[in-house]
């Protein structure tokens, strides 16, 4: 799975998480919504994304760009 993919679904389910949660719990859970869409535009405009940083940190990106799940850097 290409990086960029990965990253859209992450951001996707947090969203949905965070909608469900506003909705079951709180509506403050709304403001991590915020955050994760502030998160996108600043990623968008600086090319600096947390998620993209700590899967560098763990080993977990290929030099192609996609996913090694687990650190596994054998390309299959």
């Amino acid at each position: 799975m290409k990086t960029e993919s990965f990253i859209r679904i992450f951001a996707g389910v947090f969203t949905l998480i965070s909608v469900a949660l506003a909705h079951f719990v709180s509506p403050w859970w709304l403001l991590f919504t915020c955050f994760i869409g502030l998160n996108l535009i600043q990623s968008a405009l600086t090319g600096f994304c947390p998620p993209t940083f700590v899967l560098n940190k763990l080993g977990w990106i290929r030099a192609d760009g996609t996913i090694a799940w687990g650190g596994d850097k054998q390309v299959s």
